[in-house]
């Protein structure tokens, strides 16, 4: 047993020494570093990555490994994640299972499917960008919080649109939700790796701690609150982590109630250290789901414009940024595996190519991750049951609508093409 012992003590320090074998990403004068070189790339989101990478319900570290193996061999080598969701309400199709039951209590089996994530992307180079809450309900997120400080169960956003946003704006009127939130925030990111032994910021795989996902203030009177509890939670990450950086997760404008100067007030912050945007042509109308293909001239105008705008503020504050989330659906609409992507293969072009643009000109635009990685998973139908394959689609929303599948030739070879461009 001794013997046994030793040996796993040396795999797991050779573990530990691979995952540091290359540096941290670092933010300097606009742009983003890694190993004394510009950092630019073409990532995608895979929040569900810590559920496969468990050992309990929903795990499947076979179909992990191979998702990070295909995305590793086409060059996608920046993945953005959910660390885990909070339990869900009863009024929505939550995530499950969920990491935070209850205020301090966290599921063990999904911690050590963080755990080994970080390890495999580290074997494979990979960094990632790590969410640690939510504001829209489909993992919990603002809602959570409020409800374990005596709030009543939130209004389901997909049904019930004006009064979630009602409900999750008090998120940030109220002192005792937003501190279960920073202790949650400390946990985790003091965190050490239990299969090397290595600190969660000693980790050179985690780009960013990212603050939430679309953080909203949800309302023009709690604008304020919002801008100080974006500062105060940057400022614990920094300080528990000063050698990762901290992003906000914000859709940029649209997340801010469309105040520019509210924009550039979070992101402007000493210790935030690039800007977020997201762009949805199709969820703010900019395109409607039966002429997907005919409306993207004025998608690719708008898209265009919400860019510049982004890349302003960028310039202005001396910061990089980066598009985390875009999506375009599949022809007509469609769900399904065969289903067309020419329209949406022309969208994640043009978006690719503002990159490669910003490369070129030494802009801002550093990187884009798409929505997302669905990989081997395939629909049991529009609605996410328990037991169902996990897509990058949120249980709430129709499943394979925005997920990118292993079979999607065009767009693999879309995505491929512009990694080898970007590395040039």
């Amino acid at each position: 047993m001794k013997i046994r012992s030793f040996f796993v003590s040396v795999l797991l320090l050779a573990v530990s020494f691979s995952m540091m074998a290359s540096s941290f990403v670092t933010a300097s004068g606009g742009h983003l570093y890694r190993d004394g070189k510009p950092y630019y790339f073409i990532g995608t989101n895979l929040w569900y990555a810590p559920i496969l990478a468990s050992e309990g319900e929903g795990g499947n570290r076979g179909r992990l490994l191979s998702e990070l193996d295909m995305l590793h061999r086409m060059g996608v080598n920046n993945l953005r994640i959910l660390v885990g969701a909070d339990a869900g309400s009863a009024n929505a199709n939550s995530v499950v299972p969920c990491l935070q039951a209850k205020p301090g209590v966290l599921n063990d089996t999904l911690l050590a499917g963080l755990d080994y994530l970080l390890v495999e992307m580290g074997k494979r180079d990979m960094t990632g960008v790590f969410y640690l809450t939510n504001s829209w309900d489909w993992s919990g997120g603002y809602g959570y919080y409020l409800r374990e400080v005596g709030y009543g169960d939130s209004p389901d956003a997909t049904a019930h649109y004006n009064a979630y946003v009602d409900y999750a704006a008090d998120f940030l009127r109220d002192g005792k939700a937003r501190k279960l939130y920073l202790d949650f925030v400390e946990r985790i990111v003091s965190r050490t790796n239990r299969y090397t032994g290595v600190a969660y910021k000693d980790d050179p795989t985690i780009m960013s701690w990212q603050i939430c996902n679309e953080p909203r203030p949800f309302s023009k009177e709690t604008k304020e609150s919002f801008a100080r509890w974006i500062s105060e939670t940057a400022k614990l990450i920094k300080r528990i982590a000063p050698r990762q950086l901290v992003s906000t997760g914000s859709e940029g404008l649209y997340g801010c109630e469309v105040d520019e100067q509210l924009c550039e007030r979070i992101h402007n912050d000493p210790n935030v250290d690039y800007l977020t945007l997201h762009i949805w042509p199709i969820n703010w109308r900019w395109a409607t789901s039966d002429r997907l293909f005919q409306a993207l001239p004025n998608v690719y105008l708008r898209s265009g414009e919400y860019i510049d705008i982004h890349e302003r503020i960028a310039r202005n504050i001396g910061k990089p940024m980066v598009i985390e989330e875009f999506g375009y659906a599949r022809d007509n609409n469609f769900y399904y595996p065969g289903a067309g992507t020419r329209s949406r293969d022309s969208f994640y072009n043009f978006i690719f190519s503002k990159v490669q643009e910003s490369k070129e000109n030494q802009g801002p635009l550093v990187g884009c991750n798409f929505w997302g990685w669905g990989g081997s998973g395939r629909p049991a139908g529009k609605t996410w049951k328990r037991g169902n394959d996990y897509l990058c689609d949120p249980p709430h929303e129709p499943q394979g609508w925005y997920s990118v599948y292993d079979c999607d030739s065009t767009t693999l070879s879309a995505i491929s093409e512009a990694v080898r461009k970007l590395e040039k």
